[in-house]
């Protein structure tokens, strides 16, 4: 019976590793979602990579802006910001926190992503806190420009999801009507 012996990889991939990627979990200036949370230390923990907090606020450009007083904290968004970075730092994966002003919070997140170059960008603000628009905007243009993978909260928020619906029936049906009369 004739048998194939197959010997190792022609090249040494012994010394090949992946560079460390970190997941970055990023909102604007509003709490994180659970799920973002969730999905981010999860990603975090089971790639043994780090996990980057980032939190961009938009500042006003004012000469106080220039010279530092252009953001203020609020104490209750500096607790739900650190929830992630606590049940992070619970389960011995090493965090960095990090908050960006400027007059252009998207660019800015987008310069950061850039610089960090992350395996997973986790975009997780609660959009309870956010304009819908905006929110849409902002994950249509970081799917557009980054070049990693990029989580978002795609669903709509169950308690506003008949708010989410399409209104197009009593629409159309209104304006058969005005139709009929002139």
């Amino acid at each position: 019976m004739l048998t194939v012996r197959r010997s190792g990889p022609r090249a040494n991939v012994s010394g090949v590793s992946g560079a460390a990627r970190p997941v970055l979990l990023a909102t604007f200036d509003v709490p994180f979602a659970d799920e973002a949370i969730a999905f981010a230390v999860d990603s975090a923990v089971e790639n043994g990579q780090p996990l980057v907090v980032v939190n961009v606020a938009e500042i006003v450009p004012t000469h106080w802006s220039l010279v530092g007083y252009g953001y203020i904290e609020r104490d209750e968004l500096q607790r739900e910001l650190r929830k992630p970075a606590e049940l992070a730092c619970s389960l011995a994966v090493p965090v960095e926190r990090l908050r960006v002003c400027s007059p252009h919070p998207l660019d800015a997140l987008l310069e950061v992503v850039a610089d960090r170059d992350p395996g997973v960008l986790v975009f997780g603000p609660d959009r309870i806190h956010m304009r819908q628009r905006k929110y849409e905007r902002a994950a249509r243009r970081l799917r557009e420009r980054t070049s990693c993978l990029v989580w978002t909260d795609s669903e709509p928020i169950p308690e506003q999801a008949a708010l989410a619906l399409p209104r197009r029936g009593p629409r159309v049906l209104l304006t058969s009507v005005l139709r009929r009369k002139t």
